[in-house]
């Protein structure tokens, strides 16, 4: 039986325009339930932000059994922040995305097809230099001049390409036009008998899933699929298909019915949808429900169910102090999830503090890599630790790691402001999670990289102390 890879879409399609309002959490534990579920691949958007290098730095010791794949363009600097957001990912692709049809070439890169015929082989050499696990992925390959396909993807496979994935990007494919397709390649290029092809079928008509069973049926050994909208197949809806003509096809997939069902109730209630089988998220325009079901008048039992629900494991006494605090804040105000997570971090868990935060220097600029330099204080040491970073807040979080000795997972990152004003006091949040344990910190400075510091040595306090006493 043939074994078929599934690349799952989800996290890419989130952080671009338009897509399902995940934070930064969820997306990192949509990918952490894929992993679970043995996806072959996980796809990241570029590296080129700072929230989405930081999101795959994150994922990237996390992740244990899939490859984490990072898109870049035919820009070499777009390849380097791949490279060096996968550094530390146990199993790492790197996806270079051209497109290939006429009128993309022009519009998306403001090329001719002979210039990008000139670039792809470079840029896929330059990217195998980096990476083992290079993917040449065709944008809009339904619609470009197939003599074309034909070249570039020779060309891509020649310098290096290890997998070459075709994109429905319009979403107009019926499954004989795709059928079609895929034997003119194969019959064409020699080379595709030893490298996988890959398929992205839209699904803007409704037919992905069934140009998908085309596609395998005539070649294809690795397809995408999403949780959100309509850039590829449902997982589920893959996964219900191989699981029931799986045998006839002689293919399979290594995900199951039941544990793809119950990973995705468990995503659908994170993400508090409730939007049917196409999308297990919230759509953008929605707002993010932000209400909890407390009022002043709310019982101890109802607020620490409430902590748990946010993900906390608390003792009883910080489960106490954390009640004490929300009586107090709940008289003035109404206390949403912000508020909330902010009472957790300031009042839970409160010890005396092995790291203390001495200086920092930030060197940042739009012509420079971000770099930080931070000193803190242990046992009456100065500890100094220099970091460089895609942003000065990232920078200023490898440079205490460094110090520490200890990456740790950042589960989320938020700033708020405290009061109005050009000097207005801000409010860090940073939450960690270490052996499955979430972890808050906080903390207030006019300076919001200050804050932010002082809340991630906050946390790291807790977990150093709570090891202590296991």
């Amino acid at each position: 039986m043939n074994r078929i890879r599934v690349a799952d879409v989800t996290i890419k399609e989130a952080c671009s325009a338009g897509s399902a309002n995940l934070s930064f959490k969820e997306k990192m534990e949509v990918a952490k339930q894929l992993d679970q579920l043995m996806v072959d691949v996980i796809e990241m958007p570029k590296a080129k932000e700072q929230a989405d290098s930081l999101l795959i730095k994150s994922l990237a010791p996390v992740i244990k059994n899939s490859i984490i794949s990072v898109e870049a363009g035919l820009d070499r600097s777009e390849v380097d922040s791949a490279a060096a957001a996968l550094a530390n990912a146990a199993k790492k692709r790197i996806s270079i995305s051209v497109p290939t049809s006429p009128v993309q070439m022009e519009y998306i890169c403001g090329m001719k097809a002979k210039k990008i015929m000139e670039l792809v082989p470079g840029i896929i050499s330059y990217a195998k230099s980096l990476c083992d696990d290079v993917e040449f992925s065709c944008q809009d390959a339904t619609r470009s001049e197939t003599d074309f396909l034909v070249q570039i993807i020779t060309a891509a496979i020649g310098a290096g390409a290890t997998t070459i994935n075709l994109r429905d990007t319009a979403g107009v494919m019926l499954p004989e036009e795709f059928d079609e397709l895929i034997d003119k390649l194969n019959a064409d290029i020699s080379q595709l008998k030893e490298i996988p092809v890959s398929v992205t079928c839209s699904d803007s008509l409704n037919m992905a899933t069934a140009n998908t069973v085309t596609c395998i049926r005539s070649g294809a050994r690795e397809i995408k699929t999403t949780l959100i909208g309509k850039a590829a197949p449902g997982l589920e809806a893959v996964v219900n298909m191989f699981s029931e003509r799986g045998d006839s096809l002689d293919m399979a997939i290594a995900q199951k019915r039941p544990e793809v069902e119950k990973t995705l109730r468990k995503l659908s209630w994170m993400a508090g949808s409730k939007s049917g089988a196409t999308t297990f998220f919230a759509d953008e325009e929605a707002p993010k429900k932000e209400e909890l079901d407390l009022d002043e008048n709310a019982d101890i039992s109802k607020v620490i169910r409430t902590v748990k629900k946010l993900g906390y494991d608390l003792s009883d006494d910080d489960n106490a102090k954390v009640y004490k605090e929300f009586k107090r804040v709940s008289e003035k105000k109404k206390v949403g999830i912000k508020e909330m997570e902010a009472i957790i971090a300031t009042a839970s868990l409160q010890v005396a503090p092995t790291y203390q935060l001495v200086d920092f220097v930030i060197n940042s600029g739009n012509i420079i890599t971000p770099t930080a330099q931070v000193t803190l204080e242990k046992d009456d040491k100065k500890l100094k630790g220099l970091s460089s970073g895609d942003g000065p807040i990232e920078a200023a979080f490898l440079a205490v790691e460094m110090i520490v000795g200890v990456h740790y997972e950042l589960d989320d990152f938020q700033i708020q402001a405290v009061t109005e004003g050009s000097e207005a006091v801000g409010n860090a949040l940073v939450k960690l999670r270490y052996n499955g344990k979430l972890y808050s910190g906080s903390g207030i400075s006019t300076d919001i990289i200050g804050a932010s510091i002082r809340a991630y040595i906050n946390a790291i306090n807790k977990i150093v102390f709570d090891s202590k006493e296991e």
